[in-house]
């Protein structure tokens, strides 16, 4: 069986291809850093993320982009021996205004390399690209309107103005000819997230509607013509968990049609796994995949029947097993930062990070706040329970430096256990906590006093996390671990935290971060770094 969500932790708008025997997905990373997360699989089964193909200044700059900005929404396709990758840039998030910048870059093998981008429009976001097979290609995204006073409130259609579609000149790398706006969308609005698929001479449109909270849903339609009209499908929804509050899997929506070589039919889709009794996420929206039939109707429908995504899927291949859980260990030895780590904004990591052989090397920059240049490097979190732990050689001067262990949803949603200086405590363990408290963002310290620490040497520390619960604990040479601070709010960490569950869009991550406010770049040296599932 398929185990939902396929891909866990935040990896959201699941965009799907495949190309003979292999699949690929690519999701959101919004203002992460390198940009789009592709994942392969032979069996829809198990996924490896094989790139993220944005990772330089002349594809992807998000210095400046505020939270929940950036990559929204990739669509990934192939045809004409190239893969197509087309994705926003969004500049803005709050008020009226989005200001999104749609992109396609192309490679001829999924690693890679990958062009530098050609600007398409800045219409809207969540863009597609449907290649005909008349060797036509169209551009497809949502139009947005900023002419409203109802922002993801109701009325809901103001600002979700249809979707727009135009045809792509690849040679000129321009779109020409008209835009024509094919689909309104449903009654339940915000229509977004639009791919187009062509079956027995129909166009086929699945869309993403209500919202990317707990109202979300796949809307169908389809039209014998591209340009429509298009005729809703008659259940409207392909899926949705808006009527299902006791579904393990929630928010369900934006995905993509696929077939695999044998005519079966799936569908990807967005979820979240809210903790039991809060209607919070901290894993974020993740990627599941449900299996689907074409009705004797020609619409297509969820193979279990109903509107509801199920956490067990039948496979492709019947002998396929879904790999076990393991620690992850990372001595940061080499010259390479492992795989499932990030960073936030910055196309020059250089100035953020380097490599040096025996230890990550954070040079502190600006605040955990910054939207700039902030030295934060961390990784997701794929389970409501874990434990992470790493080795910190740290040496502050000033109140201003500090460096440690964070759990980071965005710059308003954090706890981070960091060592740093105080006046009469010298080098010391702190505690700075944002607990998500809209509108004021003030920090919080909730540890009453400083603890002291040795003048010099490594310090180990730890998270560990369980469901709502966060337990901070540190470790110095010949003394065994020991707890620090109170039991914080882990479930604040999550999409839903703070502001609500439309004010923000990825999820939590679990890393290393340093700041120097005094500007003057102080080292801080990470020897390790252990992710363990299923241990608190």
């Amino acid at each position: 069986m398929i185990l939902n969500p396929i891909l866990p932790g935040f990896n959201p708008d699941p965009s799907i291809c495949r190309v003979g025997p292999d699949y690929y997905i690519a999701t959101s990373t919004f203002e992460w850093y390198p940009g789009v997360q592709i994942h392969h699989s032979a069996d829809l089964v198990n996924w490896r993320l094989v790139t993220r193909p944005l990772n330089r200044a002349t594809q992807l700059d998000m210095r400046g982009n505020p939270d929940s900005c950036g990559i929204w929404a990739p669509c990934l396709s192939h045809a004409d021996g190239l893969f197509w990758l087309v994705y926003t840039d969004v500049k803005r998030l709050d008020g009226n205004f989005k200001d999104a910048h749609n992109y396609i870059v192309t490679a001829p093998d999924i690693a890679g390399p990958w062009s530098d981008p050609v600007y398409v429009n800045s219409s809207g976001f969540d863009p597609s690209l449907f290649h005909d097979d008349d060797g036509r290609k169209w551009f497809v995204n949502m139009v947005w309107n900023h002419r409203t006073q109802s922002i993801g409130g109701s009325p809901k259609h103001p600002a979700f103005a249809g979707i727009l579609m135009q045809e792509y000149d690849a040679r000129a790398g321009r779109l020409v000819g008209e835009a024509q706006n094919i689909f309104a969308g449903s009654p339940h609005g915000l229509v977004e997230g639009a791919h187009l698929f062509k079956r027995d001479g129909w166009y086929y449109l699945t869309v993403a509607e209500g919202g990317t909270g707990y109202d979300h849903a796949v809307t169908m339609a389809r039209s014998r013509d591209l340009a429509g009209p298009y005729e809703l499908h008659p259940d409207t929804f392909l899926m949705t968990s808006k009527d299902a509050p006791e579904a393990v899997l929630q928010r369900a929506g934006h995905g993509q049609i696929v077939e695999t070589p044998e005519g079966e039919v799936y569908h990807t889709h967005l979820c979240s796994r809210p903790l039991p009794g809060l209607r919070r996420s901290p894993l974020g929206r993740e990627t599941g995949i449900q299996k689907c039939v074409w009705g004797k109707d020609g619409w297509l429908r969820l193979a279990q029947g109903g509107l509801t995504p199920d956490l067990e899927v039948p496979s492709p291949n019947p002998q396929s097993r879904r790999e076990p859980l393991t620690a992850v260990q990372r001595k940061f030895e080499g010259d390479t930062l492992p795989e499932e780590f990030q960073w936030l904004r910055t196309p020059y990591p250089e100035r953020i990070f380097e490599m040096t052989g025996q230890a990550l090397r954070l040079h502190a920059r600006e605040s955990i706040g910054s939207w700039f240049e902030q030295s934060l490097v961390a990784r997701r979190q794929e389970h409501l329970r874990f434990r992470a732990e790493t080795a910190l050689t740290f040496a502050p001067k000033t109140f201003q430096q500090a460096a440690g262990l964070v759990h980071y949803y965005n710059r308003h949603k954090f706890h981070f256990l960091a060592v740093t200086w105080h006046e009469e405590a010298g080098r010391c363990l702190s505690i700075l906590s944002c607990p998500g408290d809209w509108p004021d963002n003030r920090l919080q310290f909730p540890l009453e006093a400083p603890v002291p620490l040795p003048e010099s040497g490594e310090v180990e520390l730890a998270a560990a996390v369980d469901g709502a619960d966060l337990a901070f604990s540190y470790k110095v040479e010949g003394a065994d671990w020991q707890r620090v601070g109170p039991v914080l709010d882990a479930s604040v960490i999550s999409d839903e935290g703070g502001r609500g569950e439309h004010a923000s869009f990825t999820g939590a991550f679990i890393g290393m971060v340093a700041f120097d406010t005094s500007g003057s770049a102080i080292p801080a040296d990470f020897r390790e770094f252990v992710y363990s599932p299923g241990a608190a």
